[in-house]
């Protein structure tokens, strides 16, 4: 039964509901700075006019859309494991980053987003 589970679980690995819709959850990593923060996030096939960041507090939201696209007129899927639907990913940091200076480039598929404190960092 535990087995059957794990298999079951591994498939919504990443995926998370809101109001019945499923998210992808990309992955991500942090890096503390000498002056802030760095966040990467692999948003490969996501077009930088369908993501939005939000800064709120100590937490950092990136959501958006990962649409599909098709090779050839007339093609139909024959397996897909890449997921095109609606991305959410909240982070928290340790600290209020909301006054924080926010640059944000793409770059071969990964979102960085630049984090700048001013003044002491906690």
């Amino acid at each position: 039964m535990s087995n059957k589970f794990s298999r079951v679980q591994s498939m919504f690995d990443g995926a998370m509901l809101r109001s019945g819709e499923a998210f992808w959850c990309p992955a991500a990593d942090i890096y503390r700075t000498r002056t802030g923060w760095l966040i990467k996030y692999d948003l490969a096939g996501v077009g930088s006019e369908d993501i939005e960041v939000t800064v709120l507090g100590a937490q950092i939201t990136v959501r958006g859309m990962r649409r599909d696209w098709q090779l050839e007129d007339g093609a139909r899927h024959y397996s897909m494991e890449i997921a095109y639907n609606r991305f959410e990913r909240t982070l928290e940091l340790p600290c209020d980053v909301s006054g924080a200076a926010v640059e944000i480039r793409g770059r071969e598929g990964i979102l960085l987003l630049r984090l700048t404190c001013q003044g002491d960092m906690p």
